[in-house]
Protein backbone atom coordinates (compact mmCIF):
# COMPACT_ATOMS: atom_id res chain seq x y z
CA UNK A 1 0.00 0.00 0.00
CA UNK A 2 1.62 3.47 -1.12
CA UNK A 3 2.20 6.41 1.89
CA UNK A 4 1.42 9.55 1.71
CA UNK A 5 5.25 10.16 1.18
CA UNK A 6 4.73 8.40 -2.12
CA UNK A 7 2.36 10.69 -3.31
CA UNK A 8 3.82 12.01 -7.04
CA UNK A 9 2.57 15.44 -8.20
CA UNK A 10 0.81 15.45 -11.10
CA UNK A 11 2.78 16.59 -14.08
CA UNK A 12 2.47 20.04 -15.10
CA UNK A 13 0.09 20.62 -17.74
CA UNK A 14 -0.90 23.09 -20.10
CA UNK A 15 -4.32 25.01 -20.61
CA UNK A 16 -4.38 26.94 -23.55
CA UNK A 17 -0.93 27.52 -24.32
CA UNK A 18 0.20 28.26 -20.98
CA UNK A 19 1.77 26.56 -18.54
CA UNK A 20 1.06 26.57 -15.47
CA UNK A 21 2.56 28.49 -12.56
CA UNK A 22 4.88 25.84 -10.44
CA UNK A 23 3.52 25.35 -7.10
CA UNK A 24 6.17 24.85 -3.94
CA UNK A 25 7.44 21.77 -4.09
CA UNK A 26 8.17 20.98 -0.65
CA UNK A 27 4.72 23.01 0.48
CA UNK A 28 2.13 21.01 -1.84
CA UNK A 29 4.17 17.79 -0.77
CA UNK A 30 3.06 18.44 2.77
CA UNK A 31 -0.08 19.66 1.85
CA UNK A 32 -0.33 16.51 0.13
CA UNK A 33 0.67 14.21 2.86
CA UNK A 34 -2.00 16.02 5.41
CA UNK A 35 -4.64 15.22 2.92
CA UNK A 36 -3.65 11.54 2.87
CA UNK A 37 -3.67 11.55 6.66
CA UNK A 38 -6.76 12.97 6.53
CA UNK A 39 -8.86 11.33 3.73
CA UNK A 40 -6.77 8.21 2.13
CA UNK A 41 -3.79 8.38 -0.30
CA UNK A 42 -6.37 8.15 -3.23
CA UNK A 43 -8.43 11.04 -2.26
CA UNK A 44 -4.92 12.82 -1.30
CA UNK A 45 -3.82 12.17 -5.64
CA UNK A 46 -7.49 13.45 -6.57
CA UNK A 47 -7.08 16.62 -4.57
CA UNK A 48 -3.78 17.16 -5.65
CA UNK A 49 -4.52 16.56 -9.18
CA UNK A 50 -7.42 19.51 -8.77
CA UNK A 51 -4.63 21.65 -7.48
CA UNK A 52 -2.63 21.14 -10.39
CA UNK A 53 -5.61 21.93 -12.37
CA UNK A 54 -6.02 25.04 -9.99
CA UNK A 55 -2.56 26.34 -10.87
CA UNK A 56 -3.50 25.90 -14.36
CA UNK A 57 -6.23 28.10 -14.46
CA UNK A 58 -4.43 30.53 -12.80
CA UNK A 59 -1.81 30.71 -15.26
CA UNK A 60 -4.53 30.68 -18.13
CA UNK A 61 -6.56 34.05 -16.61
CA UNK A 62 -3.50 35.89 -15.73
CA UNK A 63 -2.23 38.88 -18.51
CA UNK A 64 0.43 38.14 -20.00
CA UNK A 65 2.28 41.70 -19.24
CA UNK A 66 2.11 40.70 -15.57
CA UNK A 67 3.86 36.92 -16.07
CA UNK A 68 6.27 39.13 -18.12
CA UNK A 69 6.66 41.77 -15.05
CA UNK A 70 6.88 38.66 -12.86
CA UNK A 71 10.29 37.69 -14.80
CA UNK A 72 11.63 40.40 -15.38
CA UNK A 73 11.70 41.25 -11.68
CA UNK A 74 12.90 37.64 -10.83
CA UNK A 75 16.24 38.48 -13.18
CA UNK A 76 16.58 42.14 -10.86
CA UNK A 77 16.45 40.00 -7.89
CA UNK A 78 19.04 37.35 -9.06
CA UNK A 79 21.02 40.47 -10.27
CA UNK A 80 21.02 41.54 -6.87
CA UNK A 81 21.78 38.19 -5.29
CA UNK A 82 24.43 37.72 -7.40
CA UNK A 83 25.71 41.43 -6.84
CA UNK A 84 25.47 40.88 -2.83
CA UNK A 85 26.45 37.14 -2.15
CA UNK A 86 23.47 36.06 -1.10
CA UNK A 87 21.44 32.98 -1.64
CA UNK A 88 18.48 33.41 -4.27
CA UNK A 89 16.18 31.31 -2.19
CA UNK A 90 16.01 33.26 0.97
CA UNK A 91 13.66 35.92 1.36
CA UNK A 92 14.68 36.65 4.67
CA UNK A 93 14.34 40.32 6.57
CA UNK A 94 18.09 41.56 5.98
CA UNK A 95 17.71 40.25 2.26
CA UNK A 96 14.65 41.94 1.30
CA UNK A 97 15.71 45.39 3.20
CA UNK A 98 18.89 45.39 1.26
CA UNK A 99 17.12 44.51 -1.98
CA UNK A 100 14.99 47.66 -2.33
CA UNK A 101 18.05 49.63 -1.17
CA UNK A 102 20.12 48.02 -4.02
CA UNK A 103 17.59 48.97 -6.18
CA UNK A 104 17.32 52.76 -5.35
CA UNK A 105 21.46 52.86 -5.67
CA UNK A 106 22.19 51.07 -8.06
CA UNK A 107 19.97 48.53 -9.40
CA UNK A 108 19.60 49.05 -13.09
CA UNK A 109 21.64 47.34 -15.48
CA UNK A 110 23.36 50.66 -16.49
CA UNK A 111 24.35 51.58 -12.95
CA UNK A 112 21.47 53.99 -11.59
CA UNK A 113 19.05 53.74 -9.01
CA UNK A 114 15.60 52.43 -9.92
CA UNK A 115 12.11 54.70 -9.67
CA UNK A 116 10.51 54.19 -6.67
CA UNK A 117 7.50 52.72 -8.14
CA UNK A 118 9.58 50.39 -10.42
CA UNK A 119 11.62 49.25 -7.10
CA UNK A 120 7.77 48.63 -5.62
CA UNK A 121 6.80 46.59 -8.30
CA UNK A 122 9.82 44.50 -8.53
CA UNK A 123 9.62 44.30 -4.56
CA UNK A 124 6.07 42.04 -4.85
CA UNK A 125 7.00 40.59 -8.14
CA UNK A 126 10.44 39.08 -6.53
CA UNK A 127 8.57 38.20 -3.55
CA UNK A 128 6.08 36.16 -5.73
CA UNK A 129 8.51 34.62 -7.51
CA UNK A 130 10.19 33.33 -4.14
CA UNK A 131 7.03 31.54 -2.74
CA UNK A 132 6.55 29.75 -6.19
CA UNK A 133 10.08 28.48 -5.49
CA UNK A 134 8.69 27.06 -2.44
CA UNK A 135 10.39 30.10 -0.17
CA UNK A 136 8.85 30.98 2.51
CA UNK A 137 8.37 35.07 2.71
CA UNK A 138 6.69 36.36 5.91
CA UNK A 139 4.54 38.81 5.33
CA UNK A 140 6.22 41.08 8.57
CA UNK A 141 9.77 40.67 6.52
CA UNK A 142 7.94 42.04 3.50
CA UNK A 143 6.33 44.67 5.20
CA UNK A 144 9.56 46.11 6.85
CA UNK A 145 11.00 46.07 3.31
CA UNK A 146 8.45 47.86 1.66
CA UNK A 147 8.26 50.35 4.78
CA UNK A 148 12.18 50.83 4.34
CA UNK A 149 11.10 51.67 0.72
CA UNK A 150 8.91 53.99 1.53
CA UNK A 151 11.15 56.14 4.08
CA UNK A 152 13.72 55.83 1.40
CA UNK A 153 12.13 57.33 -1.43
CA UNK A 154 10.81 60.15 0.88
CA UNK A 155 14.93 60.76 1.24
CA UNK A 156 15.46 60.78 -2.17
CA UNK A 157 12.80 63.90 -2.42
CA UNK A 158 14.05 65.57 0.22
CA UNK A 159 17.45 65.84 -1.20
CA UNK A 160 15.72 66.95 -4.76
CA UNK A 161 16.22 63.78 -6.50
CA UNK A 162 13.21 62.94 -8.96
CA UNK A 163 13.03 59.46 -10.80
CA UNK A 164 10.88 57.60 -13.46
CA UNK A 165 9.35 59.32 -16.46
CA UNK A 166 6.35 60.90 -14.91
CA UNK A 167 3.04 60.88 -16.05
CA UNK A 168 2.46 60.25 -19.77
CA UNK A 169 1.53 63.99 -21.69
CA UNK A 170 -2.52 63.66 -22.17
CA UNK A 171 -3.63 63.98 -25.41
CA UNK A 172 -5.56 67.11 -26.33
CA UNK A 173 -7.87 68.52 -29.08
CA UNK A 174 -5.14 70.26 -30.95
CA UNK A 175 -3.35 67.33 -31.21
CA UNK A 176 -6.19 65.25 -31.86
CA UNK A 177 -6.84 67.66 -35.15
CA UNK A 178 -2.78 67.68 -36.15
CA UNK A 179 -2.64 64.19 -36.32
CA UNK A 180 -6.23 63.50 -38.39
CA UNK A 181 -4.51 66.40 -40.53
CA UNK A 182 -1.51 64.25 -41.06
CA UNK A 183 -2.50 61.04 -41.55
CA UNK A 184 -1.57 60.38 -45.45
CA UNK A 185 -4.14 58.89 -47.68
CA UNK A 186 -3.27 55.48 -47.40
CA UNK A 187 -4.94 52.29 -45.53
CA UNK A 188 -2.08 52.56 -43.37
CA UNK A 189 -2.92 56.55 -42.17
CA UNK A 190 -6.77 55.61 -42.37
CA UNK A 191 -6.25 52.27 -39.51
CA UNK A 192 -3.62 55.46 -37.65
CA UNK A 193 -6.59 57.97 -37.43
CA UNK A 194 -9.27 55.59 -36.88
CA UNK A 195 -7.05 54.20 -33.84
CA UNK A 196 -6.02 57.28 -32.28
CA UNK A 197 -9.35 59.07 -32.67
CA UNK A 198 -11.48 56.40 -31.46
CA UNK A 199 -8.81 54.71 -28.82
CA UNK A 200 -9.32 58.68 -27.28
CA UNK A 201 -12.76 58.73 -27.17
CA UNK A 202 -13.36 55.20 -25.00
CA UNK A 203 -10.07 56.36 -23.14
CA UNK A 204 -8.17 53.20 -24.31
CA UNK A 205 -4.90 51.54 -22.77
CA UNK A 206 -2.76 50.61 -25.15
CA UNK A 207 -3.77 46.53 -24.68
CA UNK A 208 -7.77 47.58 -25.50
CA UNK A 209 -7.33 48.38 -29.43
CA UNK A 210 -4.89 45.30 -29.78
CA UNK A 211 -7.52 42.96 -28.34
CA UNK A 212 -10.29 44.23 -30.26
CA UNK A 213 -12.07 41.52 -32.70
CA UNK A 214 -14.04 43.22 -35.70
CA UNK A 215 -17.02 41.29 -34.17
CA UNK A 216 -16.75 43.81 -31.17
CA UNK A 217 -17.18 46.85 -32.85
CA UNK A 218 -20.59 47.97 -34.30
CA UNK A 219 -22.09 50.57 -36.02
CA UNK A 220 -24.86 52.15 -34.19
CA UNK A 221 -27.33 55.13 -35.69
CA UNK A 222 -25.77 57.15 -32.93
CA UNK A 223 -21.97 56.06 -32.86
CA UNK A 224 -20.13 53.27 -32.44
CA UNK A 225 -20.35 50.68 -30.16
CA UNK A 226 -16.89 49.28 -28.64
CA UNK A 227 -17.40 45.79 -26.21
CA UNK A 228 -13.65 46.30 -24.24
CA UNK A 229 -12.27 43.58 -22.81
CA UNK A 230 -8.95 43.86 -21.03
CA UNK A 231 -8.92 41.77 -18.66
CA UNK A 232 -7.25 43.83 -15.84
CA UNK A 233 -10.27 44.49 -13.43
CA UNK A 234 -14.47 43.59 -13.81
CA UNK A 235 -14.48 47.45 -14.87
CA UNK A 236 -12.53 46.94 -17.78
CA UNK A 237 -15.38 44.33 -19.17
CA UNK A 238 -17.46 47.25 -20.68
CA UNK A 239 -19.59 48.31 -24.12
CA UNK A 240 -17.95 52.00 -24.57
CA UNK A 241 -20.92 54.53 -26.73
CA UNK A 242 -18.46 56.74 -28.73
CA UNK A 243 -20.97 58.70 -30.66
CA UNK A 244 -20.43 60.73 -34.03
CA UNK A 245 -18.53 64.33 -33.42
CA UNK A 246 -19.78 67.44 -34.47
CA UNK A 247 -16.58 67.78 -36.41
CA UNK A 248 -15.91 65.22 -39.49
CA UNK A 249 -12.58 66.09 -39.65
CA UNK A 250 -11.89 64.28 -36.06
CA UNK A 251 -14.96 62.68 -35.79
CA UNK A 252 -13.83 58.16 -34.56
CA UNK A 253 -17.49 56.99 -36.32
CA UNK A 254 -16.73 57.91 -39.45
CA UNK A 255 -12.49 57.85 -39.52
CA UNK A 256 -13.21 53.92 -38.17
CA UNK A 257 -15.58 53.45 -40.42
CA UNK A 258 -13.75 54.54 -43.54
CA UNK A 259 -10.51 52.50 -42.28
CA UNK A 260 -12.73 49.49 -42.23
CA UNK A 261 -13.98 50.00 -45.72
CA UNK A 262 -10.77 50.69 -47.14
CA UNK A 263 -9.80 47.29 -45.44
CA UNK A 264 -12.33 45.29 -46.94
CA UNK A 265 -11.59 46.73 -50.34
CA UNK A 266 -7.61 46.63 -50.55
CA UNK A 267 -7.78 43.12 -49.52
CA UNK A 268 -8.78 39.46 -48.63
CA UNK A 269 -12.25 39.56 -47.34
CA UNK A 270 -11.69 37.18 -44.50
CA UNK A 271 -9.90 40.42 -42.36
CA UNK A 272 -13.76 41.22 -42.22
CA UNK A 273 -14.88 38.45 -40.61
CA UNK A 274 -16.12 38.95 -36.92
CA UNK A 275 -13.09 36.96 -35.41
CA UNK A 276 -10.55 38.88 -37.11
CA UNK A 277 -8.54 41.81 -35.00
CA UNK A 278 -10.35 45.05 -35.70
CA UNK A 279 -7.01 46.72 -36.26
CA UNK A 280 -4.13 45.18 -38.01
CA UNK A 281 -0.26 45.59 -38.38
CA UNK A 282 0.15 47.15 -42.03
CA UNK A 283 4.52 46.60 -42.87
CA UNK A 284 6.11 49.94 -45.10
CA UNK A 285 5.15 47.74 -48.60
CA UNK A 286 1.54 47.81 -47.16
CA UNK A 287 1.30 44.39 -46.27
CA UNK A 288 -0.87 43.01 -43.26
CA UNK A 289 1.14 41.52 -40.75
CA UNK A 290 -2.10 40.32 -38.62
CA UNK A 291 -3.57 42.01 -35.08
CA UNK A 292 -1.61 44.53 -33.58
CA UNK A 293 -0.34 43.92 -30.00
CA UNK A 294 -0.14 46.33 -27.13
CA UNK A 295 3.82 47.35 -27.65
CA UNK A 296 2.89 48.15 -31.31
CA UNK A 297 0.30 50.26 -30.41
CA UNK A 298 2.15 52.35 -28.04
CA UNK A 299 4.31 52.62 -30.81
CA UNK A 300 2.32 53.41 -33.39
CA UNK A 301 0.71 56.42 -31.32
CA UNK A 302 4.20 57.58 -30.37
CA UNK A 303 5.14 57.67 -34.53
CA UNK A 304 1.59 59.08 -35.04
CA UNK A 305 2.10 61.83 -32.75
CA UNK A 306 5.74 62.49 -34.00
CA UNK A 307 4.54 62.96 -37.26
CA UNK A 308 2.01 65.34 -36.52
CA UNK A 309 4.09 67.72 -35.03
CA UNK A 310 2.86 67.29 -31.93
CA UNK A 311 5.58 69.40 -28.97
CA UNK A 312 5.49 66.33 -26.83
CA UNK A 313 5.27 62.81 -27.90
CA UNK A 314 2.34 60.48 -27.21
CA UNK A 315 2.39 57.51 -25.34
CA UNK A 316 0.09 54.20 -25.06
CA UNK A 317 -1.24 55.97 -22.16
CA UNK A 318 -2.09 59.31 -23.69
CA UNK A 319 -5.41 59.10 -25.44
CA UNK A 320 -6.95 57.64 -21.73
CA UNK A 321 -5.19 60.90 -19.76
CA UNK A 322 -6.50 62.74 -22.25
CA UNK A 323 -10.46 61.68 -22.36
CA UNK A 324 -10.36 62.12 -18.31
CA UNK A 325 -8.73 65.67 -18.63
CA UNK A 326 -11.05 66.69 -21.32
CA UNK A 327 -14.27 65.58 -20.54
CA UNK A 328 -13.64 67.13 -17.04
CA UNK A 329 -12.71 70.02 -18.27
CA UNK A 330 -15.73 70.07 -20.30
CA UNK A 331 -17.88 69.99 -17.34
CA UNK A 332 -18.61 66.03 -17.92
CA UNK A 333 -19.90 64.20 -14.96
CA UNK A 334 -17.09 62.13 -13.02
CA UNK A 335 -19.39 58.84 -12.87
CA UNK A 336 -20.10 59.32 -16.55
CA UNK A 337 -16.14 59.48 -17.20
CA UNK A 338 -15.88 56.91 -15.36
CA UNK A 339 -18.10 54.32 -16.97
CA UNK A 340 -17.00 55.64 -20.31
CA UNK A 341 -13.35 54.73 -19.57
CA UNK A 342 -13.34 51.46 -17.66
CA UNK A 343 -12.31 53.35 -14.03
CA UNK A 344 -14.25 52.31 -10.78
CA UNK A 345 -16.54 55.23 -9.85
CA UNK A 346 -13.82 58.03 -8.29
CA UNK A 347 -11.08 55.60 -8.82
CA UNK A 348 -7.75 57.99 -7.78
CA UNK A 349 -6.20 57.17 -10.91
CA UNK A 350 -8.70 58.66 -12.80
CA UNK A 351 -8.58 61.44 -10.85
CA UNK A 352 -5.04 62.35 -11.13
CA UNK A 353 -5.82 61.97 -14.64
CA UNK A 354 -7.87 64.98 -14.75
CA UNK A 355 -5.26 67.20 -15.20
CA UNK A 356 -5.94 71.02 -14.65
CA UNK A 357 -4.01 73.97 -17.13
CA UNK A 358 -2.02 75.57 -14.99
CA UNK A 359 -3.99 75.14 -11.25
CA UNK A 360 -5.30 79.04 -11.94
CA UNK A 361 -8.52 78.88 -13.52
CA UNK A 362 -9.41 75.47 -12.25
CA UNK A 363 -8.69 76.64 -8.33
CA UNK A 364 -10.53 75.78 -5.58
CA UNK A 365 -9.42 79.05 -3.99
CA UNK A 366 -10.84 81.10 -6.98
CA UNK A 367 -13.27 83.65 -6.39
CA UNK A 368 -13.61 82.86 -2.25
CA UNK A 369 -12.96 86.04 -0.98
Amino acid sequence: MSTAADIALVPAEHVGGHQRIPAPGAERQALVERWAERHGVDAARRLAEAEDLADAVAAEITPDNTIDTYGKSWRVWTRFCAAAGLPEAEGSRGALVAFVSWMLREGQQNGKGYAPTSASTHLAAAVVGLRERGVTVSGDDQSEARTALEGLAVKLLKTGERRGRGQAVGGDLDGLYAIARACPDTLTGDRDKALVLTGFHYASRSQDPAGLLTGDVTLHPRGLLIDVLTGKTKHSVRTAKIPYSDDPDICPVRAYTAYRTRLAAEHDQGWAAPSAPAFVGIDRWGHITGGMVPDSVTRAITRISTRAGVPVAWTGHSLRIGLASIARRAGRDGIAIADQGGWARHSRSMLGYMQRDDGWDDNAAAGLT
